[in-house]
């Protein structure tokens, strides 16, 4: 099956709106002003639903102390508390069917002519949209609606802390399609049960959440699949 192709005005805001998100999830570095400040000038005029979303997102990160939002971002994105940005943990947990999946990703990546980023699992969000905005369009826009039950999940989880990353999330999930009702089977289910938790058979790879040199799970900047801080579609700095 075929995702039909968007508009192009509209292929061009949600460039715009995977970008600016894939900025946002960053850890909060010294350099997290300035990617607030870029993400704030490409979304000031963006339309509909995810622009507010992301404007709201942009200033309610603005309005935390540095230190702050360095803490609040590793006590948010931990994957005991089912808010992992890692997509494929929510389906497959720290299982052999995990290695798989992961292969999708890089698999996908290369077709496109990239090396997945070094040092980062290639089913991090943050990876999969700057894939999606700079790289391939089509391939990201297909591995991210194959995955819309972890984006509800993590939508979710999110939510119930009242989390500022939750619009965020939520202008990501409005470039998709609706959930089917078999996304909205799947997410009931793990969110009863959980992830899967054989922990055998991901040994080349990290523990999601893992600490980094920043903090759990952070990354220090954009992933590596390209260079700079873009935004595409000529919207906001270059």
């Amino acid at each position: 099956m075929r995702f039909r192709r968007r508009p192009a005005e509209r292929s061009a805001d949600r460039r715009v709106v995977w970008q600016a998100a894939s900025l946002l999830l960053a850890y909060p570095d010294d350099a997290f002003p300035n990617r607030l400040e870029l993400v704030a000038a490409a979304v000031a005029d963006l339309p509909g639903r995810s622009g507010e979303l992301l404007r709201d997102c942009a200033r309610r990160l603005s309005a935390l102390d540095p230190v702050d939002a360095a803490v609040a971002y590793v006590d948010t994105f931990d994957w005991r508390r089912r808010r992992t940005l890692f997509l494929t943990y929510y389906t497959a947990g720290d299982t052999r069917g995990r290695g798989v999946a992961l292969l999708e990703f890089a698999t996908a990546y290369r077709a496109a002519g990239v090396t997945p980023p070094a040092g980062e699992l290639p089913d991090h969000l943050a990876v999969v949209l700057e894939f999606a905005a700079t790289v391939d369009e089509e391939a990201g826009f297909t591995l991210l609606a194959a995955h819309r039950s972890a984006v509800d999940l993590l939508i979710d989880g999110l939510r119930k802390m009242d989390s500022p990353y939750a619009p965020l999330i939520e202008a990501v999930a409005a470039t998709l399609p609706a959930p089917t009702e078999h996304d909205l089977l799947t997410a009931r289910r793990l969110a009863m049960q959980g992830p899967p938790a054989e922990a055998v058979g991901l040994d080349p790879y990290p523990m999601a959440g893992a600490p980094a040199a920043s903090g759990a799970g952070a990354r220090s900047g954009p992933v590596d699949l390209v260079l700079g801080t873009r935004i595409p579609i000529g919207k906001g700095s270059s």
